[in-house]
């Protein structure tokens, strides 16, 4: 295995997912306390992460199976799970029980996917062009190192979760935080893509 590719596919990853340890740190704190949370964050990190690799590596070789034009709405995925959380937070709003309530056993697999895949939809634009002049050896490489850094990255994300001085501000104010942070998100890869003429 070339180290240089490997160095390049590591700085790569780093420079274009440094924004998801904040969401996963926000995942890992709706979920603290729940049995099996934990596992449905870092399986829907592992589902995002591979459909992002599945577009760029069929782009890579040519296929494109999501138009340029339709990345932009995909920012309608963390802006509506923003939305849907928000709601639940108001809802149980003045309740004893309002965090565990809202985070209803932690986030799921697919929530999860959603958000890492929207997130990662402007990734794909720059790995594509990577990706092609990698050939297959090197795009193997590239998805191999990608796939290990999503590991360290839900290790950090947790590791930050549970920091005692993060962990309590994240268990106080985490059910404001992460529907501000998706919505957020949403909008941002919204009108950074051009959606609906913005």
């Amino acid at each position: 295995m070339n180290l240089g590719i490997v160095g390049q596919a590591a700085g790569l990853f780093a420079v274009t997912n440094i924004d998801d340890i904040l969401i996963l740190s926000l995942f890992f704190a709706q979920g603290a306390g729940h049995r099996g949370a934990a596992r449905r964050i870092v399986l829907g990190q592992y589902l995002g992460f591979a459909a992002i690799l599945a577009v760029a590596v069929a782009a890579g070789f040519g296929a494109t199976f999501l138009p340029e034009s339709a990345i932009p709405y995909l920012g309608l995925l963390p802006l509506a799970l923003g939305l849907k959380a928000a709601w639940q937070a108001w809802r149980q709003r003045g309740e004893e029980e309002a965090e565990e309530a809202v985070s209803a056993g932690g986030p799921r697999a697919l929530e999860v996917a959603a958000v890492t895949f929207a997130n990662g939809g402007d990734n794909i634009g720059v790995y594509v062009p990577v990706f092609a002049a990698a050939g297959v050896g090197g795009m193997s490489v590239y998805a191999v190192v990608f796939l290990v850094l999503v590991a360290v990255w839900c290790f950090a994300g947790r590791f930050f979760a549970t920091r005692p001085v993060i962990a309590k501000a994240l268990s106080r104010w985490g059910h404001v935080l992460l529907p501000l942070v998706l919505m957020a998100l949403g909008l941002i890869i919204l009108i950074e893509g051009g959606a609906f003429g913005l």
